[in-house]
């Protein structure tokens, strides 16, 4: 085993700061991220997500909602490097190559016809790693988690195709009885996950939809290339 790595607590900086740093630098994801050039550990929550699912088999058109800072593009990218891929995000995200990125706020209701475009056409996947900004009450970061997963449902519903899948963050408990409901409505399957790369102590969890039901909502011309689990 190696060496834990001590951080001291100097002048200035708050104890928490310190137990994050001292965290960083034992991570064995975030040293595996910076060898293998990823921006940052979270890419590999898609990389156990895929080995697990399948999620990234086949496909040739990604959406990435809540890309900064592009960890799960990158990811995206080296496994299927002919696939589309559109991000987007309200912090700036520096240029992945063959990634377009829109620098705006997925709940502006002109974000989801500007990915649309962006996109091009229908699409296999739809990831969405985005979180809502925490204010400690566990009730109201809840609602606002599943808030975004909502909408991030709403797009995926709208732009992909048959057979494709959505993946959302959610927070510990899954999404509500109420979401997986209308999950099951329109996907063949869906199951919450915890990849290993995810904390033990983060409140985090996945939802991942799969075999998405629905009409081609665009005239497209391509076969489908997903292969549903």
């Amino acid at each position: 085993m190696g060496l834990v790595k001590r951080v001291k607590t100097a002048r200035g900086r708050k104890i928490s700061s310190t137990r994050w740093l001292e965290r960083q630098l034992n991570d064995p994801y975030v040293q595996r991220a910076k060898a293998e050039n990823y921006r940052s550990r979270a890419a590999y929550k898609l990389v156990e997500l895929d080995e697990r699912f399948g999620l990234l088999k086949g496909v040739g058109a990604v959406v990435d909602l809540g890309i900064a800072p592009g960890g799960w593009s990158q990811v995206v990218r080296r496994t299927t490097p002919k696939a589309r891929i559109v991000g987007i995000d309200l912090l700036p995200t520096d240029p992945i190559e063959g990634v377009t990125i829109l620098e705006m706020d997925f709940m502006d209701e002109a974000a989801p016809q500007r990915l649309k475009d962006a996109l091009g056409g229908p699409a296999d996947l739809v990831l969405s790693d985005m979180a809502a900004n925490t204010v400690g009450h566990q009730q109201t970061d809840h609602l606002r988690t599943m808030g975004l997963v909502e909408a991030g449902l709403d797009f995926a519903v709208e732009v992909l195709k048959p057979g494709g899948a959505y993946v959302a963050k959610v927070l510990a408990g899954g999404a509500d009885n109420q979401l997986v409901a209308a999950m099951k409505r329109h996907f063949t399957t869906v199951k919450h996950a915890k990849p290993p790369a995810s904390r033990k102590g983060s409140s985090e969890w996945y939802v991942v939809a799969q075999g998405f039901k629905g009409e081609r909502p665009y005239a497209d011309p391509t076969p489908n290339t997903t292969h549903p689990e």
